[in-house]
């Protein structure tokens, strides 16, 4: 019987710490693959009815502004950057951004004020904080990450958040840093609107999620809430669960919409359920559970634990961007 060579099969763990064996006579030396860390990212800007009839330099605008907090994120990532850090630094950029909902750009109540909210959450710890009713803070979404690290508590709102705030020397604004004459004309047709019955179809709301290089999650929103809002009226953003959730067994995920539907449908906390205990794929269950609200409600961003991404909307449009370690990298408003 004719002898036969062995072949040997050398899996490197690390290769870059040892060279590769001599090859012996007749031997196949086979390198693992090693493939790059995975990290990917997502990102919203509000949904609603918005007028695809909008002049191009204003569509222009709001496309080069999501494509810029789409690549501040995709480098932040990119570089070993952490979930957390990503889209604190993701929703500070829109906050200061006046074309969105959030921050500077806040929309007024009806008192003529302004009322921001704002949540984060860790998916590798399911720690969370979140703000509410917030009137002099520069950037909600840092006092909300405040909140979850240095207060013990989760949720702060109205003059307790703004006592916290002092404690934390976080960056303040006086009423005239949010006022932007847009928002102001929204709110005065607004008031008339009222008046007639008539609805508000754009609801504006900033967010971002990522999964890291490390295997972590993390969801972050913010919002200057309804125009003509009363009351001390609070949505979804800054309630975990609803309008933001992370949880690295599943997904992370941050809304934007009616927040009261949100709100009653726990969204963000439902579609990590559906794939923790109902077996369905980030996008499946985002699908199913925005397909439970009424049309026009609203959407989700989504990130998985296995690097797939979810923009699922059931209103005319949704501000929304996505970029990934494979290439992906892409900013859409309605189609």
């Amino acid at each position: 019987m004719k002898s036969s060579l062995v072949a040997f099969s050398l899996l490197l763990a690390v290769p870059s710490l040892a060279a590769p064996p001599a090859e012996k006579p007749g031997a196949q030396v086979v390198l693992k693959h090693v493939e790059e860390p995975r990290w990917a990212l997502a990102i919203h800007g509000g949904a609603g009815v918005i007028d695809k009839s909008m002049e191009e330099s204003k569509k222009q605008a709001y496309f080069k502004a999501l494509g810029d907090a789409l690549t501040l994120g995709k480098e932040t990532l990119a570089k070993g950057g952490t979930a957390l850090e990503t889209v604190e630094k993701i929703v500070r950029f829109l906050e200061d951004d006046p074309k969105f909902n959030a921050g500077k750009g806040a929309v007024f109540t009806h008192d003529g004020t302004h009322e921001l909210d704002a949540a984060i959450m860790d998916g590798s710890t399911l720690a969370c904080g979140s703000v509410a009713g917030l009137k002099t803070v520069k950037n909600p979404i840092s006092l909300a990450r405040l909140v979850m690290e240095k207060s013990g508590h989760v949720f702060l709102a109205g003059e307790g958040a703004e006592r916290f705030a002092d404690e934390m020397k976080v960056e303040r604004a006086t009423p005239d840093y949010f006022f932007v004459q847009e928002r102001w004309d929204q709110l005065q047709k607004a008031l008339k609107d009222e008046s007639a019955g008539v609805v508000p179809k754009k609801f504006g709301t900033v967010g971002a999620v990522a999964l890291d290089t490390h295997g972590h999650l993390a969801a972050a929103t913010s919002t200057g809430g309804l125009t003509n809002k009363k009351w001390g009226r609070i949505g979804d953003v800054p309630v975990i669960g609803a309008g933001t959730y992370a949880n690295d067994k599943t997904c992370a995920v941050s809304s934007t919409g009616v927040g009261e539907q949100f709100i009653r449908h726990t969204v963000a906390r439902t579609i990590s359920a559906r794939m923790e205990f109902g077996g369905l794929s980030l996008e499946e269950a985002a699908k199913r559970t925005i397909a439970e609200l009424e049309p026009g409600d609203g959407g989700v961003i989504a990130v998985g634990a296995d690097g797939s991404i979810a923009l699922v909307f059931n209103s005319a449009g949704m501000f929304r961007g996505a970029a990934d370690s494979s290439g992906r990298f892409e900013v859409r408003i309605w189609e």
